[in-house]
């Protein structure tokens, strides 16, 4: 019994002939390429380009706006809202606790 199938994306890009001119075609892969595991090897292009995990741009917005503000509870709620949200985004360690008229200086400066 034989299988037939059809591979529309194989086909597709057979036909677009787009796949002839790859920079490295046909050439062995790096040794470098080979050391990382394919997460590694996101990493190090994200970072190339210029890519940074939404959580490290909260953080940003967060410690700007933390400047800008005055304590208040209007303020706060605000600011605590981005908190939980980067807290959730976060890798556990780099938490933070949230912002209140009591600790709000302290908290100032360990956003910077």
């Amino acid at each position: 019994m034989e299988n037939n199938y059809n591979d529309l994306i194989g086909d597709i890009i057979k036909s677009s002939k787009s796949m002839d001119d790859i920079k490295g075609k046909g050439k062995p892969l790096s040794k470098e390429y080979l050391r990382k595991d394919t997460f590694q090897h996101f990493q190090k292009i994200a970072k190339e380009a210029g890519y940074l995990p939404e959580w490290l741009n909260l953080q940003k917005e967060i410690h700007h706006e933390l400047t800008l503000i005055q304590p208040g509870k209007q303020n706060m709620d605000k600011i605590n809202n981005k908190i939980r949200k980067y807290n959730k985004l976060c890798p556990a360690p780099l938490q933070k606790p949230l912002v209140n008229e009591d600790n709000f200086k302290d908290e100032c400066h360990r956003w910077k």
